[in-house]
């Protein structure tokens, strides 16, 4: 099949080198100033080994493809749509959030759009050179993806990726926010480890608080979210692990902090769910940005 990656980055980059591994065909999508210079092959380092695969880059996206795998920032989606001049036939976003779902249904048609999640600590390294930090990759779908993409996400289970597809999509969706967003806002609040934060009593209070808020919002909401099944997922996690978000905090670049901590403190105001230690977490990262700013 046809492939293409919209969003060069860490996990766009992971997913490519990956895919071309595999033998599929993949494309690309890099910015114009960077396409004469952008390697014809992808590389990433893994615990496992490296890998090197093929891979076309382009600046738009004019040509059919079978599958386009979204892997932006949530606030590069609306520009990075633009380059976009094709209907694919299959469209698999891997952004955090839920929100970005139906903005990409309004665009490509509901059918079109098959919801995913991806779980790994990620670098892109160099144009075209990436490096998977965590050992695990949990990979997941919407079951609406299965008569399509079932024979690959089988093979990404020969690589160790740990995947799934699921039926319910808030599910699935929440499934990874619950995860996601209470590691995200811990880390990068008191800047550390996930280890330093399990480590810690009040620290990992503060984890364990945050993630009881999101499944309470999930649940809410029509997902089914278990919050001893997402806390075994920190003990179970490297314990030099750090979240992209934080990485982002001590770097100054620009955040997810509404993609990740809004849909919480959001679904928390409609559902009358108390969601304060969400708050307070988000309100110290932005304090930090602000402290951060020239």
């Amino acid at each position: 099949m046809k492939h293409a990656i919209l969003g060069a980055g860490a996990i766009g980059g992971l997913i490519g080198t990956v895919l071309s591994s595999l033998g599929e065909e993949v494309t690309v999508v890099v910015r114009p100033e960077k396409l004469p210079r952008y390697p014809d092959h992808l590389t990433l380092e893994r615990p496992s080994g490296s890998i090197t695969a093929p891979a076309k880059a382009v600046a738009a996206l004019t040509e059919p493809v079978d599958v386009l795998w979204i892997a932006t920032k949530t606030y590069q989606l609306q520009a990075a749509l633009e380059v976009v001049r094709t209907l694919p036939g299959c469209v698999v976003p891997l952004l955090n959030g839920v929100d970005h779902v139906a903005v990409l249904r309004a665009r490509f048609g509901r059918e079109h759009v098959v919801p995913g999640t991806i779980a790994v600590e990620a670098e892109r390294i160099a144009p075209g050179q990436f490096i998977q930090r965590s050992p695990f990759v949990r990979f997941n779908l919407a079951a609406s993806g299965e008569p399509l993409l079932g024979a690959i996400v089988g093979e990404l289970g020969n690589l160790g990726f740990t995947c799934q597809f699921v039926p319910n999509e808030q599910t699935l969706l929440w499934g990874k926010l619950c995860f996601l967003a209470p590691i995200a806002l811990v880390t990068s609040a008191f800047g550390m480890t996930v280890g330093e934060i399990l480590a810690d009593t009040r620290w990992r209070q503060e984890l364990t608080s945050a993630v009881a808020e999101a499944c309470a919002v999930a649940n809410a909401g029509g997902a089914g979210v278990d919050a001893q099944k997402i806390q075994a997922l920190f003990d179970s996690s490297p314990p030099g692990m750090r979240s992209s978000m934080q990485k982002d905090v001590a770097a100054g670049r620009q955040l997810e902090l509404d993609a990740i901590g809004g849909p919480i403190v959001r679904g928390g105001e409609h559902y009358g769910i108390d969601v304060s230690t969400t708050v307070k977490l988000m309100a110290e990262i932005q304090a930090k940005t602000v402290a951060h700013r020239p």
